[in-house]
């Protein structure tokens, strides 16, 4: 069993996932990381996990499947006797115009990204509640606060995670577990690497720059482990977009 706390990071061998599990790590915390990928394709995140002092653990489950979560997390508990801080962060797009969109891409994108922190958060923080302390992070996005063309599935998915971060921080204040939601913008990562006309991004953003991973996971340690008293907030991280 591990005495330092342990994080679960859904989504998390790769991506903004990864490197908040990097970020934990260097922080003291072991993780665990969950994935539908095999094993061995998130050996190298295991291995650098391990190679900044955590012990690091991998578990594939669909996080859409309520059965496989409960079993999941059911099984976590009984190899590690914890969870301590929970990043929902596993997510897709499936983006088009809402008039072209069919309803088989606005249910993948709601279950997948907005199902998904219910059925995890639901079977983790019952053993939060009973430890009366952890700290639950929900990876929204600026768009869940402002909207976007061609994103109505995504944006509604996001849009309701910060509803439901608000909710649950007021739910369960009185057992000291604490819920936040990380709102990123236009982040560097494999999703926007494929943007076309960046400059035209870069002009609606105040600091003029793309963020990173890292950005992105210091706020998420913040949230974890650096306050005891921030709680039911959405944090916009994301150069001044949309100011």
């Amino acid at each position: 069993m591990s005495e330092k706390k342990i994080a679960l990071i859904t989504g998390g061998s790769r991506g903004i996932g990864f490197s908040c599990a990097k970020e934990l790590a260097k922080a003291g915390c072991d993780i665990i990381i969950n994935d539908i990928c095999e094993q061995e394709k998130a050996q190298p995140a295991l291995d650098e996990l391990k190679s900044l002092g955590a012990q690091a653990w991998f578990y594939r489950f669909d996080v859409s499947n309520p059965e496989q979560v409960n079993e999941a997390v059911t099984q976590m508990i009984a190899d590690h006797g914890h969870i301590d801080v929970l990043l929902n962060n596993a997510g897709i797009t499936k983006d088009g115009l809402f008039i072209r969109m069919t309803p088989e891409q606005w249910e993948q994108v709601i279950k997948i990204n907005l199902g998904s922190a219910y059925y995890v958060t639901h079977a983790v923080i019952k053993y939060m509640m009973k430890a009366r302390q952890g700290s639950v992070i929900n990876m929204s996005s600026i768009v869940g606060v402002h909207g976007n063309a061609g994103q109505a599935n995504y944006s509604a998915s996001k849009a309701g995670l910060i509803g439901l971060t608000k909710t649950l921080a007021k739910e369960f204040g009185s057992r000291n577990i604490r819920v936040n939601a990380v709102c990123p913008g236009f982040i560097q990562t494999a999703m926007t690497a494929n943007l076309g006309n960046i400059d035209e991004y870069m002009k609606a953003i105040p600091m003029r720059r793309f963020g990173t991973p890292e950005d992105i996971a210091k706020v998420v340690k913040f949230l974890a482990l650096d306050t005891d008293y921030v709680t039911g907030q959405a944090i916009e991280v994301a150069g001044g977009l949309m100011l």
